[in-house]
């Protein structure tokens, strides 16, 4: 084995987006593209030289072929030890979990979250710290610096590592590690709720299907609902991670994931669903003929997390995204603890979790997750749903409807205008942003304007400022329509438009949601002369 310099030029467009570098195959596939990228990252963390690594993915195209790559480069470059997930796969979660078990430097996951797959689809990779959390935005301005000056990279000339077979190797002097992808993760489960109950919950005839969307969940859902908690086979579809997802858009929404909302609402629904995304991080939450928001799934669980055994004491807090419903605020004021609003990207939790000012996060992007890994986590909400509805011997429809009684319901939309060319979108939030200028104290459908901004955060840890965020339009009555422009997808971009009001009324809590917030939804239409700027008539997904 020898170690080769490679001469290579550097890219103009590897900045990390929220959640790493994601582009098509094709772009990843060019002569030293990654390899660049993942020079650019060894050298603003100061290299690898005597460090461990965690290294895996979401089994996407491309995946093995990355995995190659950056064992061969990080050997190259003096890491002393590399845990890999057999077969190169690691759910995300997994991967976090793995980062602070073994006391890692960092890792390199591979992933592009719930994008489709395939050689003409997405790839993605990211660097997620030594607290197991995407990297903060210091260190993804730096690798983006280091990736436009890059000339050259090292990499060992040697043959495939076998990601087949569990067990240590070297490559070169490197250590190499191939794990169980699964177990570490399930014995945190274990851990955090009672399993006990959710397998009597199961001999007793309980039933579910979890859609793993032929992503990376499948294998850790088997092992753990089938075979640990007693779920009858087949409980777990489309189990099987494949290169291309099936063809299938690994994203657990209604219009993704339709088969499972199908059987979900029709009369031969089991009591429970829920599905996962490409990389296990993000999750959708069903009950008979029930679905549940993302947003109101993190205040139940923040608001009955006593019931679990990893959070029988309390939380210490909760944080959310900007965008994400304030149903949780309502739960926080309750219960008497700090609640955060930060911008989106789970990053943005990790600072709050290190310091213990939170212990539940959450997203309206199908994110959920705690303190136990510095990453959204899909299995973990699904978990955590079935040891509520163990112990409190109720269905999820009556949970939810109790938690509204209690805490008041707040309709909560958002509608996806995805592959809209950019330069009209970003024209749209220039006009939305020159419209909110002295718009405070005027009424618009109805509701006075409480407040008009560009969301901008302040981190309360380490006093790190964000801007940009998103356009906010607030309302006296509590009501908001926020605009945001998604860096999650490849093509074009995503305008995502959000619309919330809050009913304290329980007898008016059986409405449509998109009945209930028409009003608020012709007025974001019209704010943004949306159809007319983007060409666009609907949606392409409401959630």
């Amino acid at each position: 084995m020898s170690i080769q310099t490679v001469h290579s030029t550097p890219f103009d467009d590897q900045r990390p987006g929220t959640s790493g570098l994601r582009k098509k195959v094709r772009v990843f596939a060019q002569p030293h593209y990654l390899a660049n990228f993942v020079q650019a990252v060894f050298d603003a963390i100061d290299g690898v030289s005597g460090k461990t690594l965690v290294l895996g993915g979401d089994g996407r195209y491309f995946n093995d072929t990355a995995i190659q790559i950056i064992a061969r480069m990080a050997a190259a470059q003096g890491c002393a030890r590399l845990i890999i997930g057999q077969g190169g796969i690691l759910s995300t979660p997994a991967a976090s979990h793995l980062i602070r078990k073994r006391a890692a430097d960092g890792g390199l996951i591979l992933s592009a979250s719930h994008n489709p797959a395939g050689p003409d689809e997405d790839f993605g990779i990211k660097y997620n710290i030594a607290n197991g959390g995407p990297a903060p935005e210091k260190i993804t301005e730096a690798i983006y610096a280091r990736s436009r000056e890059i000339r050259e990279y090292r990499i060992l000339d040697s043959a495939d590592i076998d990601l087949s077979a569990r067990g240590e190797t070297n490559l070169g002097d490197c250590r190499v590690e191939i794990i169980d992808p699964v177990a570490d993760y399930a014995e945190l489960m274990a851990h955090l709720f009672d399993f006990p109950a959710i397998k009597a919950l199961f001999d007793g005839g309980f039933t579910m299907r979890f859609d793993a969307m032929h992503a990376v969940t499948g294998p850790y859902a088997k092992a753990i609902i089938e075979d640990r908690l007693g779920a009858v086979p087949g409980t777990v579809v489309n189990a099987v991670p494949l290169t291309d997802f099936g063809g299938g858009h690994p994203d657990p929404n209604l219009v993704y994931a339709e088969e499972l909302a199908g059987l979900m609402f029709s009369s031969a629904s089991p009591a429970f669903g829920a599905a996962s995304d490409g990389d296990g991080d993000r999750n959708m939450i069903l009950g008979k003929h029930f679905f549940v928001t993302p947003s109101d799934s993190l205040a139940v669980l923040a608001a009955n997390a006593h019931h679990t055994p990893g959070y029988h004491l309390g939380i210490r807090g909760i944080a959310r995204s900007m965008p994400t419903s304030q149903a949780a605020d309502r739960v926080a004021e309750v219960m008497g603890v700090e609640c955060h609003e930060t911008p989106t990207g789970w990053k943005f939790f990790g600072n709050l979790l290190d310091a213990g000012k939170v212990t539940l996060c959450g997203e309206e992007s199908f994110g959920t997750g705690s303190d136990h890994v510095r990453e959204k986590d899909g299995l973990w909400a699904v978990l955590f749903w079935l040891n509520l509805i163990a112990a409190r011997k109720e269905t999820v429809e009556q949970i939810v409807r109790g938690h509204w009684r209690r805490f008041g319901r707040n309709y909560y939309t958002r509608h996806d205008y995805e592959g809209v060319d950019a330069v009209a979108a970003k024209g749209l939030m220039a006009a939305l942003a020159a419209r909110q200028n002295g718009l405070v104290g005027q009424t618009l459908a109805g509701r006075v304007v409480a407040y008009a901004d560009d969301f901008s955060y302040t981190d309360p840890v380490d006093g790190s400022v964000s801007t940009g965020q998103g356009l906010r339009f607030g309302f006296e009555d509590g009501s908001r329509i926020v605009f945001r422009l998604s860096g999650t997808g490849t093509v074009g971009a995503t305008l995502r438009v959000y619309i919330e009001r809050f009913e304290p009324n329980p007898e008016l809590h059986d409405l449509d949601t998109q009945a209930a917030l028409a009003d608020l939804i012709a007025l974001a239409d019209e704010l943004g002369d949306v159809r007319a700027t983007i060409s666009r008539n609907v949606p392409d997904v409401i959630t």
